[in-house]
């Protein structure tokens, strides 16, 4: 498929520079989507105008850029209502989509699991029937390409009685997941290993983390988005500890709703999680900011008080002026999961804070008790043991309510 070509728009209402990062962002989402931005305009307004999003003025500017670079359409930076969208396509005389279309879109392409594809259509069929009143040559000038991918088209546009039973039928198909997920998560919680998600911004490296550490194989690129669907992986620890990391989907700052909806459960991985690993890329100037839309997601998802490592990823080809610490979590490591520096500091932290929810024992267990040493091989981590005659000494930790 020929590559699009789109002119880029913005709405400032506070800092401008806040809007032309997120504007940066929005053209690596077009870039991860097969698309190519071709220039971009921001408008400083008070609020957005509720007709044209960017005020007529802007919006017959666009319409000159759309001629001058003969792009196939404009990619606004926030979610467009129906009437937005349907006065921008009249002005304009071209394919309109917004961001929540192009986030839905790569969701669709890189979906590979029956859960992730569905939770996918899910949401895009919740976010296409919200938009079809109104919204007229916008949606028929769609065609195909960037924010068609997913759901067929042709009953989105008139049947809204098929989507609705579709959208139900989805929603039946997602609750029947989300329960075999949950006895898939409390049977490897009855197996006693401890559990750690990994979380962090898109694209920060965690699937490279969880490859170096497990050998999981799991597609790492240099995209946003470039893996959804959940990853779960045995690790063995340097003293012996087993625990499990599960690679989540990747946070991305205005992510839309109907989303955050559909992956709740995936995203439930984290909530469930004995540990919250946080991985950061370091080398980006914008870490701070995109430290803060984890944090926001993960407290919107009810995911709080957690134990938090945080994993300052990239650090081969991050300045050393770039921020490496985490007020919110109880250890900052440097890493880079690329080449494994400093994955043996995160493994000692990591170890540390396990430690640190149990308690160490050194005592003799007699003969006549030996169903005890099961337990804490089941619920602890067993250091060591000696048979001598008044029973088997043993030196481990285990939780403290053993």
């Amino acid at each position: 498929m020929a590559e699009e070509h789109y002119i880029l728009f913005a709405v400032a209402s506070g800092d401008v520079e806040e809007t032309e990062k997120s504007i940066e962002e929005l053209s690596l989402l077009l870039d991860t989507a097969g698309g190519v931005a071709d220039d971009y305009v921001i408008q400083s307004l008070p609020h957005p105008d509720p007709a044209t999003y960017v005020g007529s003025g802007k919006a017959h500017e666009l319409k000159d850029l759309v001629n001058a670079y003969e792009a196939d359409g404009i990619l606004c930076d926030d979610e467009l209502s129906p009437t937005q969208m349907h006065n921008l396509s009249d002005i304009t005389d071209c394919k309109v989509i917004d961001r929540t279309m192009l986030i839905l879109d790569i969701f669709a392409a890189h979906a590979k699991t029956k859960e992730g594809k569905i939770q996918v259509e899910m949401a895009q069929l919740k976010h296409r029937m919200s938009h079809l009143r109104g919204i007229g040559k916008a949606m028929s000038r769609l065609g195909g390409g960037i924010g068609t991918r997913g759901p067929g088209e042709t009953k989105l546009e008139t049947d809204r009685r098929a989507i609705n039973k579709k959208i139900s039928s989805l929603s039946k198909e997602i609750e029947t997941m989300k329960r075999v997920r949950s006895t898939t998560r409390k049977k490897r919680t009855d197996g006693s290993n401890l559990t750690a998600a990994i979380v962090g911004y898109t694209n920060a490296g965690k699937s490279t983390l969880l490859n170096k550490m497990t050998n999981a194989d799991v597609l790492a690129e240099d995209k946003l988005f470039a893996t959804l669907d959940p990853t779960t992986r045995l690790c063995t620890l340097p003293d012996g500890e087993e625990i499990l990391f599960t690679d989540t989907v990747g946070f991305i700052s205005k992510l839309p709703h109907q989303l955050i909806d559909a992956f709740r459960s995936t995203l439930e991985e984290a909530k469930y999680a004995d540990i919250i690993i946080h991985v950061v890329d370091r080398s980006d100037e914008n870490a701070s900011f995109h430290m803060d839309v984890v944090y926001n997601t993960l407290h919107e998802l009810g995911i709080k008080e957690k134990p938090v490592i945080t994993l300052f990823n990239k650090s081969d080809v991050a300045s050393e002026d770039m921020i490496f610490f985490d007020e919110h979590a109880q250890k900052s490591i440097r890493i880079s999961a690329k080449t494994g520096d400093g994955i043996d500091n995160f493994f000692e932290a990591l170890e540390e804070l396990i430690h640190e929810r149990m308690e160490y024992i050194d005592k003799v267990i007699p003969y006549s008790d030996a169903a005890e040493i099961n337990r804490i091989r089941k619920y602890g981590h067993l250091i060591s043991e000696e048979y001598v005659p008044e029973g088997i000494r043993i030196k481990a930790y285990t939780e403290k309510t053993l």
